[in-house]
């Protein structure tokens, strides 16, 4: 497999290890999302230090609403961390 196909492979099974561990193996709960930031992204949470910035976190990924995350929502949050971290890159090259 190419380095892109084994990072898209490597997303898949990340979100599958933690929706697998309680209800709707299609699905994050809130406490299975919060499970995989701080275990999969401690880099990255250990800047955030405001649990409710967290729980808005959730409530923003939640596109319809249903109190879970599902993998599109979550390929958003990736989308977007990602998108971020490369313009900060980009820009401490300057």
């Amino acid at each position: 497999m190419s380095d892109l196909e084994t990072s898209m492979a490597t997303i898949i099974a990340v979100f599958q290890k933690y929706s697998e561990r309680e209800g709707d193996r299609h699905k994050l709960k809130k406490s299975e999302l919060k499970d995989l930031l701080h275990d999969e992204l401690p880099d990255l949470m250990e800047h955030v230090k405001d649990q409710a910035a967290l729980d808005a976190l959730m409530e923003s990924l939640d596109a319809d609403g249903d109190a879970e995350c599902d993998f599109q929502e979550f390929m958003t949050f990736v989308s977007v961390v990602t998108v971020c971290c490369h313009e900060f890159f980009e820009h401490e090259d300057e």
